[in-house]
């Protein structure tokens, strides 16, 4: 029992860890500062987003996790997936609006307002005290 016990221990962190690499990246979108130049760090931290939340969609099986608000995050997670998509638009608008700071602005608040649909981060946020 005791082997199970450390696997599940480890699994459980192993979600903490990567939900907490989330809200990280998540508060430095909330305060950057949206200066010229600042549009390639606001897709710096949305790409690692998107990434993480990929990995828990894709390889955190719900079974594992001793939790059920798990298995309602990992919903979120998904349809975030599906709903929003920021690369392509970050890509087009570059070369031509990376030193126009209320293009930026608008940018990073649009990312932050997706992340914050359904009450997503502040599920992840709680999830993350409750493991």
């Amino acid at each position: 029992m005791l082997f199970f016990d450390i696997i599940v221990v480890t699994y459980v962190q192993y979600l903490k860890n990567i939900l907490t690499h989330i809200v990280d990246s998540y508060h430095i979108l909330e305060t950057i500062e949206d200066k010229p130049g600042d549009l390639a760090k606001t897709e710096k931290q949305m790409l690692k987003i998107n990434g993480f939340i990929k990995v828990v969609s894709n390889k955190i099986d719900p079974d594992k996790i001793p939790s059920s608000d798990f298995k309602i995050i990992k919903l979120k997670f998904s349809e975030y997936l599906t709903d929003y998509s920021f690369e392509k638009e970050i890509e087009t608008m570059a070369p031509l609006y990376s030193n126009d700071v209320s293009r930026i602005k608008n940018m990073r608040i649009k990312i932050l307002e997706a992340l914050k649909n359904k009450h997503m981060m502040d599920d992840v946020k709680e999830l993350l005290n409750n493991l």
